[in-house]
């Protein structure tokens, strides 16, 4: 006997469990899913309407508001509290000299996850990049709402093929190959 049919004998696929086979793959979940959505989507949008129409975000003085954001940060990061020093050092010497791109970044990132969340059009991509921001602000020393967003985010990409099954991602994601198919 070969070792490709040995080995193809042991493999053992186990059977996903009916509560995450229905939050995760049921569309009969999506309502709820759609609840998530549109919470963790106007969140986002509100949050990067702010900014983007804040000139200290991305107006005459882009930039300003990011700089007082990372300089706080990394003053929490001497202290040696809230903001690890790879993360200090990376706001240090990556944010801080960038900080007018990071802003727009920021802002205009806010805004595009919040859209694409409300409108269910690639939740799972949005909800990640949305996460992202998250743990980049939990990593800054943030708190605020960003734990709950973080885990609401993840649990977004979790169920990515049924969370945007009442958006656009109902039409869209067929057309660009993923596992729905219509019957």
């Amino acid at each position: 006997m070969s070792r490709n049919v040995r080995l193809e004998e042991r493999r053992i696929v186990v059977p996903e469990n009916p509560v995450s086979r229905f939050l995760f793959s049921d569309t009969r979940s999506a309502w709820f899913w759609l609840i998530v959505r549109l919470y963790l989507g106007y969140t986002w949008l509100m949050a990067g309407w702010h900014k983007v129409t804040s000139p200290k975000w991305t107006g005459a003085e882009s930039g300003a508001a990011i700089q007082g954001f990372v300089k706080n940060a990394l003053l929490k990061a001497e202290e040696g509290k809230d903001v690890t020093g790879w993360y200090g050092w990376f706001l240090e010497n990556v944010v801080l000299p960038n900080a007018k791109v990071f802003a727009y970044l920021v802002a205009y990132g806010e805004v595009l996850v919040g859209i694409g969340l409300i409108v269910g059009l690639l939740t799972g991509i949005a909800a990640f990049f949305g996460g992202l921001m998250n743990a980049s602000f939990l990593f800054a020393g943030t708190v605020s709402s960003n734990p709950l967003m973080f885990i609401l985010a993840t649990w977004l990409v979790l169920a990515w093929k049924v969370a945007g099954w009442w958006g656009l991602d109902r039409w869209a994601l067929p057309y660009l190959g993923t596992p729905w198919r219509r019957t």
